[in-house]
Protein backbone atom coordinates (compact mmCIF):
# COMPACT_ATOMS: atom_id res chain seq x y z
CA UNK A 1 0.00 0.00 0.00
CA UNK A 2 1.14 3.72 -0.58
CA UNK A 3 -0.48 6.28 1.97
CA UNK A 4 0.56 9.56 2.80
CA UNK A 5 3.63 9.47 0.96
CA UNK A 6 4.85 6.06 2.22
CA UNK A 7 5.18 2.43 0.58
CA UNK A 8 4.10 -0.47 3.14
CA UNK A 9 7.02 -3.36 3.23
CA UNK A 10 5.87 -5.19 6.05
CA UNK A 11 5.13 -4.71 9.79
CA UNK A 12 7.43 -5.54 12.36
CA UNK A 13 7.27 -9.36 14.17
CA UNK A 14 7.69 -8.24 17.67
CA UNK A 15 5.41 -7.69 21.23
CA UNK A 16 4.53 -4.19 19.19
CA UNK A 17 4.15 -4.22 15.82
CA UNK A 18 4.65 -1.17 13.49
CA UNK A 19 4.62 -0.77 10.21
CA UNK A 20 7.80 -0.77 8.31
CA UNK A 21 7.41 1.59 4.93
CA UNK A 22 9.48 3.40 2.72
CA UNK A 23 9.52 7.31 2.66
CA UNK A 24 8.79 8.44 -1.14
CA UNK A 25 10.24 11.63 -0.40
CA UNK A 26 13.91 9.52 0.87
CA UNK A 27 13.04 6.69 -2.26
CA UNK A 28 15.55 7.88 -4.47
CA UNK A 29 18.48 7.74 -1.72
CA UNK A 30 18.78 3.97 -3.34
CA UNK A 31 18.35 0.39 -1.63
CA UNK A 32 19.43 -2.56 -1.58
CA UNK A 33 17.41 -6.11 -0.83
CA UNK A 34 19.76 -9.50 -0.31
CA UNK A 35 19.39 -12.72 0.63
CA UNK A 36 19.84 -15.90 -0.25
CA UNK A 37 17.94 -18.66 -2.99
CA UNK A 38 14.21 -18.89 -1.98
CA UNK A 39 14.17 -16.71 0.87
CA UNK A 40 11.16 -14.21 -1.04
CA UNK A 41 13.46 -11.60 -2.29
CA UNK A 42 11.65 -12.05 -5.73
CA UNK A 43 8.08 -11.30 -3.73
CA UNK A 44 9.36 -8.19 -1.62
CA UNK A 45 10.80 -6.54 -4.60
CA UNK A 46 7.00 -6.90 -6.05
CA UNK A 47 5.62 -5.03 -3.23
CA UNK A 48 8.08 -2.43 -3.32
CA UNK A 49 7.28 -2.46 -7.15
CA UNK A 50 3.33 -2.58 -6.58
CA UNK A 51 3.58 0.21 -4.09
CA UNK A 52 5.94 2.17 -5.78
CA UNK A 53 3.40 2.09 -9.03
CA UNK A 54 0.27 3.36 -6.69
CA UNK A 55 1.97 6.33 -5.39
CA UNK A 56 2.35 6.98 -9.35
CA UNK A 57 6.11 5.96 -9.32
CA UNK A 58 7.35 4.27 -12.62
CA UNK A 59 9.78 0.94 -12.39
CA UNK A 60 12.07 -0.71 -14.28
CA UNK A 61 13.08 -4.18 -13.13
CA UNK A 62 14.61 -7.23 -15.08
CA UNK A 63 12.94 -10.30 -14.18
CA UNK A 64 15.57 -13.27 -14.53
CA UNK A 65 12.97 -16.25 -14.08
CA UNK A 66 9.39 -14.93 -15.60
CA UNK A 67 8.31 -14.40 -11.78
CA UNK A 68 7.92 -10.71 -11.61
CA UNK A 69 5.22 -10.86 -15.07
CA UNK A 70 2.58 -11.79 -12.87
CA UNK A 71 2.03 -7.88 -11.74
CA UNK A 72 0.34 -7.53 -14.68
CA UNK A 73 -2.58 -9.93 -13.78
CA UNK A 74 -4.95 -9.77 -11.18
CA UNK A 75 -4.12 -11.59 -7.83
CA UNK A 76 -5.80 -14.17 -6.32
CA UNK A 77 -6.57 -14.74 -2.64
CA UNK A 78 -4.49 -17.52 -1.85
CA UNK A 79 -4.41 -18.39 1.74
CA UNK A 80 -1.16 -17.52 3.03
CA UNK A 81 -2.45 -13.68 1.77
CA UNK A 82 -5.72 -13.58 3.14
CA UNK A 83 -4.09 -14.66 6.56
CA UNK A 84 -1.31 -12.01 6.26
CA UNK A 85 -2.84 -9.17 5.28
CA UNK A 86 -5.47 -10.00 8.18
CA UNK A 87 -2.27 -9.99 10.22
CA UNK A 88 -1.66 -6.73 8.83
CA UNK A 89 -5.34 -5.63 9.99
CA UNK A 90 -6.37 -4.72 6.29
CA UNK A 91 -8.56 -7.06 4.36
CA UNK A 92 -6.84 -8.74 1.10
CA UNK A 93 -7.80 -6.74 -1.92
CA UNK A 94 -7.01 -8.54 -5.84
CA UNK A 95 -4.92 -5.87 -7.87
CA UNK A 96 -3.15 -5.64 -11.43
CA UNK A 97 -1.12 -3.03 -12.29
CA UNK A 98 -0.08 -1.46 -15.91
CA UNK A 99 2.89 -3.10 -17.40
CA UNK A 100 4.85 -2.84 -20.47
CA UNK A 101 7.57 -5.80 -21.40
CA UNK A 102 10.76 -5.13 -22.92
CA UNK A 103 13.09 -7.62 -24.87
CA UNK A 104 15.96 -6.85 -26.29
CA UNK A 105 15.43 -9.81 -28.21
CA UNK A 106 12.58 -8.74 -29.47
CA UNK A 107 10.26 -12.02 -28.72
CA UNK A 108 8.96 -11.52 -24.88
CA UNK A 109 8.66 -8.07 -25.39
CA UNK A 110 8.99 -4.59 -26.96
CA UNK A 111 12.78 -4.76 -28.84
CA UNK A 112 15.27 -2.96 -26.87
CA UNK A 113 17.91 -1.06 -28.82
CA UNK A 114 21.02 1.14 -28.41
CA UNK A 115 23.70 2.15 -30.94
CA UNK A 116 27.32 0.90 -30.47
CA UNK A 117 28.31 5.19 -30.15
CA UNK A 118 25.61 5.76 -27.54
CA UNK A 119 26.94 2.69 -25.67
CA UNK A 120 30.73 4.21 -25.86
CA UNK A 121 33.97 2.52 -26.19
CA UNK A 122 34.20 1.82 -22.43
CA UNK A 123 31.09 -0.33 -22.08
CA UNK A 124 31.34 -1.89 -25.46
CA UNK A 125 35.34 -2.64 -24.26
CA UNK A 126 33.86 -4.44 -21.07
CA UNK A 127 31.37 -5.96 -23.13
CA UNK A 128 33.67 -7.72 -25.33
CA UNK A 129 36.14 -8.18 -22.67
CA UNK A 130 39.04 -6.58 -23.87
CA UNK A 131 42.14 -5.94 -22.14
CA UNK A 132 44.29 -2.51 -21.93
CA UNK A 133 45.60 -2.97 -25.03
CA UNK A 134 42.73 -3.61 -27.30
CA UNK A 135 40.83 -1.08 -25.35
CA UNK A 136 43.10 1.52 -26.57
CA UNK A 137 42.86 0.25 -30.07
CA UNK A 138 39.23 0.10 -29.61
CA UNK A 139 39.18 4.39 -28.12
CA UNK A 140 41.50 5.15 -31.48
CA UNK A 141 38.69 3.82 -33.74
CA UNK A 142 35.96 5.77 -32.29
CA UNK A 143 37.94 8.66 -32.44
CA UNK A 144 38.30 8.26 -35.69
CA UNK A 145 34.80 7.63 -36.57
CA UNK A 146 33.70 10.58 -34.97
CA UNK A 147 36.36 13.08 -36.54
CA UNK A 148 35.61 11.66 -40.28
CA UNK A 149 31.67 11.78 -38.99
CA UNK A 150 31.28 7.73 -39.88
CA UNK A 151 28.52 6.39 -38.52
CA UNK A 152 28.05 3.90 -35.67
CA UNK A 153 25.00 2.29 -35.16
CA UNK A 154 24.97 -1.52 -35.09
CA UNK A 155 27.92 -4.36 -35.22
CA UNK A 156 28.44 -4.52 -38.83
CA UNK A 157 28.99 -0.34 -38.81
CA UNK A 158 31.85 -1.28 -36.01
CA UNK A 159 33.33 -4.14 -38.37
CA UNK A 160 33.98 -1.51 -41.06
CA UNK A 161 35.07 1.05 -38.99
CA UNK A 162 38.01 -1.85 -37.69
CA UNK A 163 38.41 -2.85 -40.87
CA UNK A 164 39.51 1.02 -42.29
CA UNK A 165 41.27 1.45 -38.96
CA UNK A 166 43.51 -1.70 -39.85
CA UNK A 167 44.03 -0.82 -43.67
CA UNK A 168 45.49 2.70 -42.29
CA UNK A 169 47.06 1.09 -38.89
CA UNK A 170 50.63 3.14 -39.89
CA UNK A 171 49.55 6.56 -40.95
CA UNK A 172 46.63 6.66 -38.15
CA UNK A 173 49.51 5.83 -35.31
CA UNK A 174 51.22 8.92 -35.95
CA UNK A 175 48.57 10.76 -34.19
CA UNK A 176 47.11 8.65 -31.93
CA UNK A 177 49.71 5.84 -31.36
CA UNK A 178 50.23 2.61 -32.34
CA UNK A 179 47.41 0.10 -33.99
CA UNK A 180 48.48 -3.54 -33.65
CA UNK A 181 46.85 -5.84 -35.93
CA UNK A 182 46.43 -8.42 -33.49
CA UNK A 183 44.22 -6.20 -31.41
CA UNK A 184 42.19 -5.02 -34.15
CA UNK A 185 42.15 -9.05 -35.33
CA UNK A 186 41.21 -9.67 -32.00
CA UNK A 187 38.04 -7.17 -31.49
CA UNK A 188 36.92 -8.51 -35.03
CA UNK A 189 37.03 -12.20 -33.35
CA UNK A 190 35.48 -10.92 -29.95
CA UNK A 191 32.28 -9.41 -32.08
CA UNK A 192 31.64 -12.54 -33.92
CA UNK A 193 31.18 -14.12 -30.19
CA UNK A 194 28.96 -11.43 -29.51
CA UNK A 195 26.93 -11.38 -32.70
CA UNK A 196 26.63 -15.40 -32.07
CA UNK A 197 25.10 -14.54 -28.27
CA UNK A 198 22.44 -12.34 -30.17
CA UNK A 199 24.06 -9.58 -29.44
CA UNK A 200 23.22 -7.70 -33.11
CA UNK A 201 20.01 -7.31 -32.38
CA UNK A 202 20.61 -5.29 -29.80
CA UNK A 203 22.37 -2.21 -31.41
CA UNK A 204 20.95 -1.05 -34.14
CA UNK A 205 18.50 2.07 -34.36
CA UNK A 206 15.78 3.64 -33.41
CA UNK A 207 17.51 3.51 -30.01
CA UNK A 208 15.33 3.25 -26.88
CA UNK A 209 13.72 6.66 -25.50
CA UNK A 210 14.49 7.15 -22.00
CA UNK A 211 10.89 8.94 -21.74
CA UNK A 212 9.40 5.62 -22.51
CA UNK A 213 10.00 4.14 -19.21
CA UNK A 214 8.95 6.96 -16.79
CA UNK A 215 5.77 6.45 -18.02
CA UNK A 216 2.55 7.13 -15.78
CA UNK A 217 -0.77 5.78 -16.79
CA UNK A 218 -3.50 8.07 -17.69
CA UNK A 219 -6.49 5.84 -16.80
CA UNK A 220 -5.19 4.85 -13.20
CA UNK A 221 -2.92 7.16 -12.46
CA UNK A 222 -0.01 4.26 -11.39
CA UNK A 223 3.45 4.62 -12.60
CA UNK A 224 3.84 1.71 -15.44
CA UNK A 225 5.77 -1.10 -14.40
CA UNK A 226 8.57 -2.14 -17.22
CA UNK A 227 9.51 -5.38 -17.30
CA UNK A 228 12.80 -6.86 -19.11
CA UNK A 229 12.57 -10.01 -20.00
CA UNK A 230 16.00 -11.00 -18.92
CA UNK A 231 15.40 -15.05 -18.97
CA UNK A 232 17.23 -15.61 -22.50
CA UNK A 233 19.43 -12.72 -21.59
CA UNK A 234 20.89 -14.28 -18.46
CA UNK A 235 22.99 -16.89 -21.00
CA UNK A 236 24.69 -13.60 -21.71
CA UNK A 237 25.56 -12.43 -18.54
CA UNK A 238 28.05 -9.72 -19.19
CA UNK A 239 25.54 -8.33 -22.05
CA UNK A 240 22.86 -8.73 -19.49
CA UNK A 241 25.01 -6.54 -17.19
CA UNK A 242 26.43 -3.84 -19.83
CA UNK A 243 23.42 -3.11 -20.93
CA UNK A 244 21.55 -2.25 -17.22
CA UNK A 245 24.21 -0.28 -16.72
CA UNK A 246 24.22 1.63 -20.23
CA UNK A 247 20.64 2.26 -19.43
CA UNK A 248 21.36 3.95 -16.03
CA UNK A 249 24.02 5.89 -17.60
CA UNK A 250 21.90 7.02 -20.19
CA UNK A 251 18.90 7.95 -17.74
CA UNK A 252 21.29 10.34 -15.75
CA UNK A 253 22.82 11.94 -18.94
CA UNK A 254 19.10 12.78 -20.31
CA UNK A 255 17.57 14.03 -17.00
CA UNK A 256 17.60 17.06 -15.85
CA UNK A 257 18.98 18.17 -11.95
CA UNK A 258 15.73 18.53 -9.79
CA UNK A 259 17.31 18.13 -6.28
CA UNK A 260 15.15 15.89 -3.90
CA UNK A 261 11.47 15.71 -5.09
CA UNK A 262 8.64 14.68 -3.02
CA UNK A 263 8.88 11.25 -5.38
CA UNK A 264 10.93 9.48 -8.00
CA UNK A 265 10.40 9.86 -11.49
CA UNK A 266 11.81 5.97 -11.85
CA UNK A 267 12.70 3.36 -9.06
CA UNK A 268 15.56 1.34 -10.84
CA UNK A 269 15.52 -2.49 -9.49
CA UNK A 270 19.34 -3.82 -10.71
CA UNK A 271 18.54 -7.99 -10.38
CA UNK A 272 21.55 -10.01 -9.76
CA UNK A 273 23.52 -7.13 -9.02
CA UNK A 274 26.83 -9.17 -8.67
CA UNK A 275 27.39 -9.55 -12.30
CA UNK A 276 27.80 -5.57 -13.01
CA UNK A 277 30.73 -5.58 -10.47
CA UNK A 278 32.26 -9.02 -11.49
CA UNK A 279 35.99 -8.10 -12.89
CA UNK A 280 34.86 -4.70 -13.62
CA UNK A 281 38.00 -2.96 -14.28
CA UNK A 282 38.57 0.68 -12.35
CA UNK A 283 37.84 2.66 -14.25
CA UNK A 284 34.24 1.16 -14.74
CA UNK A 285 33.37 0.93 -11.46
CA UNK A 286 34.32 4.36 -10.90
CA UNK A 287 31.74 5.44 -13.12
CA UNK A 288 29.19 3.13 -11.38
CA UNK A 289 30.01 4.88 -7.96
CA UNK A 290 29.71 8.25 -9.94
CA UNK A 291 26.21 7.63 -11.62
CA UNK A 292 24.61 6.09 -8.01
CA UNK A 293 25.96 9.20 -6.27
CA UNK A 294 24.73 11.70 -8.60
CA UNK A 295 21.65 9.97 -9.82
CA UNK A 296 19.10 10.43 -7.32
CA UNK A 297 19.43 14.18 -8.08
CA UNK A 298 17.87 13.26 -11.21
CA UNK A 299 14.54 11.91 -9.63
CA UNK A 300 15.89 8.14 -9.78
CA UNK A 301 16.09 5.54 -7.10
CA UNK A 302 18.30 2.43 -7.73
CA UNK A 303 17.96 -0.54 -5.92
CA UNK A 304 20.26 -3.59 -6.06
CA UNK A 305 18.96 -6.90 -5.89
CA UNK A 306 21.24 -9.55 -4.50
CA UNK A 307 22.06 -12.71 -2.89
CA UNK A 308 25.10 -11.37 -0.46
CA UNK A 309 25.98 -7.85 0.23
CA UNK A 310 29.37 -8.17 -0.29
CA UNK A 311 28.81 -8.55 -4.32
CA UNK A 312 28.38 -4.98 -4.00
CA UNK A 313 31.55 -2.32 -3.52
CA UNK A 314 32.09 -0.41 -0.19
CA UNK A 315 31.78 2.76 -2.27
CA UNK A 316 28.98 1.70 -3.50
CA UNK A 317 27.12 -0.13 -0.56
CA UNK A 318 27.57 2.98 1.43
CA UNK A 319 25.24 4.92 -0.41
CA UNK A 320 22.23 2.50 -0.07
CA UNK A 321 20.27 3.78 2.87
CA UNK A 322 16.94 1.35 2.30
CA UNK A 323 17.60 -2.13 2.83
CA UNK A 324 15.41 -5.26 2.88
CA UNK A 325 17.91 -8.31 4.37
CA UNK A 326 16.34 -11.72 3.87
CA UNK A 327 17.80 -15.17 5.56
CA UNK A 328 21.87 -15.31 4.91
CA UNK A 329 22.81 -18.97 4.85
CA UNK A 330 26.31 -19.57 6.90
CA UNK A 331 27.76 -22.50 5.85
CA UNK A 332 31.43 -20.99 4.99
CA UNK A 333 33.85 -18.59 6.01
CA UNK A 334 32.56 -16.26 3.45
CA UNK A 335 28.63 -16.68 4.34
CA UNK A 336 29.84 -15.84 8.03
CA UNK A 337 31.70 -13.40 6.95
CA UNK A 338 28.30 -11.84 4.88
CA UNK A 339 26.17 -12.37 7.89
CA UNK A 340 28.26 -10.23 9.82
CA UNK A 341 28.89 -7.59 7.41
CA UNK A 342 25.24 -7.22 7.06
CA UNK A 343 24.45 -7.13 10.69
CA UNK A 344 27.04 -4.83 11.06
CA UNK A 345 25.55 -2.20 8.61
CA UNK A 346 22.57 -2.05 10.22
CA UNK A 347 21.54 0.84 13.35
CA UNK A 348 21.64 -2.23 15.72
CA UNK A 349 17.78 -3.16 17.62
CA UNK A 350 18.49 -3.89 21.10
CA UNK A 351 15.78 -6.28 21.01
CA UNK A 352 18.00 -8.90 19.36
CA UNK A 353 21.31 -10.09 17.49
CA UNK A 354 20.91 -8.80 14.42
CA UNK A 355 23.70 -11.48 12.98
CA UNK A 356 22.00 -14.10 14.73
CA UNK A 357 18.54 -13.10 13.27
CA UNK A 358 19.93 -13.01 9.32
CA UNK A 359 20.26 -16.67 10.03
CA UNK A 360 16.66 -17.44 11.30
CA UNK A 361 14.68 -15.45 8.93
CA UNK A 362 11.52 -17.26 7.79
CA UNK A 363 10.74 -17.00 4.10
CA UNK A 364 8.94 -14.09 3.67
CA UNK A 365 10.14 -12.38 6.92
CA UNK A 366 13.43 -10.12 6.45
CA UNK A 367 15.32 -7.43 8.70
CA UNK A 368 14.28 -4.08 7.46
CA UNK A 369 15.61 -0.19 7.92
CA UNK A 370 14.78 2.68 5.71
CA UNK A 371 15.79 5.77 5.91
CA UNK A 372 13.46 8.04 8.21
CA UNK A 373 13.31 12.45 8.81
CA UNK A 374 16.73 13.93 7.60
CA UNK A 375 17.63 11.12 6.15
CA UNK A 376 19.10 8.64 8.59
CA UNK A 377 18.40 5.24 9.05
CA UNK A 378 15.57 4.05 11.16
CA UNK A 379 16.71 1.39 13.90
CA UNK A 380 16.68 -2.32 12.16
CA UNK A 381 13.20 -4.39 13.01
CA UNK A 382 12.56 -7.66 12.52
CA UNK A 383 9.68 -7.57 9.92
CA UNK A 384 6.71 -9.65 8.06
CA UNK A 385 6.85 -8.68 4.36
CA UNK A 386 3.43 -7.42 3.13
CA UNK A 387 1.43 -9.91 0.73
CA UNK A 388 1.78 -8.59 -2.93
CA UNK A 389 -2.25 -7.66 -4.87
CA UNK A 390 -1.28 -8.90 -8.40
CA UNK A 391 -0.55 -12.18 -9.07
CA UNK A 392 2.69 -13.98 -7.63
CA UNK A 393 4.45 -16.31 -10.61
CA UNK A 394 5.23 -16.03 -13.89
CA UNK A 395 2.41 -15.92 -16.97
CA UNK A 396 1.42 -17.45 -19.76
CA UNK A 397 2.93 -16.93 -23.42
CA UNK A 398 -0.74 -15.55 -24.22
CA UNK A 399 -1.09 -13.62 -21.30
CA UNK A 400 2.13 -11.98 -22.55
CA UNK A 401 0.79 -11.31 -25.80
CA UNK A 402 -2.20 -9.76 -24.62
CA UNK A 403 -0.48 -6.94 -22.53
CA UNK A 404 1.97 -6.23 -25.44
CA UNK A 405 -0.74 -6.22 -27.92
CA UNK A 406 -2.75 -3.52 -25.22
CA UNK A 407 0.59 -1.48 -24.80
CA UNK A 408 0.76 2.10 -25.62
CA UNK A 409 4.07 1.32 -28.53
CA UNK A 410 2.69 0.30 -31.65
CA UNK A 411 5.06 -1.93 -33.78
CA UNK A 412 6.14 1.16 -36.00
CA UNK A 413 7.32 3.00 -32.85
CA UNK A 414 10.45 0.33 -33.03
CA UNK A 415 10.80 0.03 -36.74
CA UNK A 416 14.31 0.58 -38.42
CA UNK A 417 14.70 3.80 -40.42
CA UNK A 418 16.76 3.70 -43.65
CA UNK A 419 20.29 5.65 -43.04
CA UNK A 420 23.93 5.36 -44.27
CA UNK A 421 26.42 3.07 -42.93
CA UNK A 422 29.46 3.04 -41.72
CA UNK A 423 30.73 1.48 -45.20
CA UNK A 424 28.92 3.72 -47.17
CA UNK A 425 30.70 6.83 -45.38
CA UNK A 426 34.11 4.92 -45.84
CA UNK A 427 33.46 4.59 -49.29
CA UNK A 428 32.52 8.20 -49.81
CA UNK A 429 36.11 9.15 -47.96
CA UNK A 430 38.14 7.04 -49.95
CA UNK A 431 36.51 8.22 -53.11
CA UNK A 432 36.94 11.45 -52.36
CA UNK A 433 40.64 11.19 -52.41
CA UNK A 434 41.54 10.27 -56.11
CA UNK A 435 40.04 13.23 -57.96
CA UNK A 436 41.72 15.07 -55.48
CA UNK A 437 44.83 13.42 -56.46
CA UNK A 438 44.58 13.64 -59.95
CA UNK A 439 43.59 17.02 -60.11
CA UNK A 440 47.24 17.85 -57.97
CA UNK A 441 49.02 16.05 -60.53
CA UNK A 442 47.83 17.74 -63.54
CA UNK A 443 48.26 21.17 -62.12
CA UNK A 444 51.83 20.48 -60.16
CA UNK A 445 53.79 19.02 -63.08
CA UNK A 446 57.02 17.67 -62.56
CA UNK A 447 57.35 18.28 -58.92
CA UNK A 448 54.16 17.51 -58.13
CA UNK A 449 54.64 14.18 -59.56
CA UNK A 450 58.09 13.79 -57.66
CA UNK A 451 56.40 13.67 -54.46
CA UNK A 452 53.32 11.92 -54.71
CA UNK A 453 56.14 9.40 -56.07
CA UNK A 454 57.86 9.80 -52.24
CA UNK A 455 54.38 9.87 -50.61
CA UNK A 456 53.44 6.67 -51.92
CA UNK A 457 50.73 7.96 -54.00
CA UNK A 458 51.71 6.84 -57.52
CA UNK A 459 51.15 8.87 -60.90
CA UNK A 460 47.22 8.83 -60.83
CA UNK A 461 44.95 6.32 -62.96
CA UNK A 462 45.00 2.71 -61.43
CA UNK A 463 46.56 3.24 -58.18
CA UNK A 464 45.69 2.00 -55.18
CA UNK A 465 42.72 4.49 -52.56
CA UNK A 466 44.96 6.19 -50.10
CA UNK A 467 44.74 6.43 -46.69
CA UNK A 468 42.86 9.39 -44.93
CA UNK A 469 46.45 10.40 -43.28
CA UNK A 470 48.12 9.94 -46.96
CA UNK A 471 45.43 11.95 -48.47
CA UNK A 472 45.97 15.01 -45.61
CA UNK A 473 49.87 14.38 -46.40
CA UNK A 474 49.30 14.32 -50.34
CA UNK A 475 47.23 17.53 -50.79
CA UNK A 476 48.77 19.40 -48.41
CA UNK A 477 52.34 18.74 -50.81
CA UNK A 478 50.73 19.66 -53.72
CA UNK A 479 49.15 22.63 -52.46
CA UNK A 480 52.58 23.78 -51.17
CA UNK A 481 54.05 23.00 -54.28
CA UNK A 482 51.55 25.26 -56.32
CA UNK A 483 52.17 28.13 -54.04
CA UNK A 484 55.88 28.05 -53.94
CA UNK A 485 55.68 27.87 -58.03
CA UNK A 486 58.18 28.54 -60.61
CA UNK A 487 60.94 29.94 -58.32
CA UNK A 488 61.27 26.40 -56.23
CA UNK A 489 61.06 24.17 -59.29
CA UNK A 490 63.09 25.75 -61.17
CA UNK A 491 65.91 25.09 -58.61
CA UNK A 492 65.36 21.91 -58.26
CA UNK A 493 65.60 21.30 -62.16
CA UNK A 494 68.86 23.60 -61.79
CA UNK A 495 70.08 21.39 -59.37
CA UNK A 496 69.12 17.73 -60.35
CA UNK A 497 69.76 18.47 -64.65
CA UNK A 498 71.65 21.75 -64.40
CA UNK A 499 69.24 23.62 -66.15
CA UNK A 500 70.44 27.14 -67.06
CA UNK A 501 73.97 26.63 -65.92
CA UNK A 502 76.67 29.00 -67.89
Amino acid sequence: MADDGYVLIGLSNGPDPEPQSLSLRLANRHGLVAGATGTGKTVTLQVLAEGLSRAGVAVFAADIKGDLSGVSQKGDAQPAFVKRAEEFGFPYVAEQFPVVFWDLFGVQGHPVRASVSDMGPLLVARLLELNDTQEGVLNIAFRVAQEQQIPLIDLADLRALLVYVGQNAKTLAATYGNVASQSVGAIQRQLLVLENQGADQFFGAPGMDISDLLRVDPASGRGVINILAADKLMNSPRLYATFLLWLLTSLFDALPEIGDPDKPKLAFFFDEAHLLFSDAPKALLDQIERVVRLIRSRGVGVYFVTQNPLDVPETVLAQLGNRVQHALRAFTPRDQKAVRSAADTFRQNPAFDAAKVITELAVGEALVSVLEGKGTPSMVERTLIAPPSARVGAISPQERQAVIAASPFRPEHFAAQPRKSARDRIAELDGAAAPDAEEGGASGGLLDSMLGGVLGGGSGKGRRGQSLTEKVITNAASSAARTIGTKIGNAILKGVFGIGKR
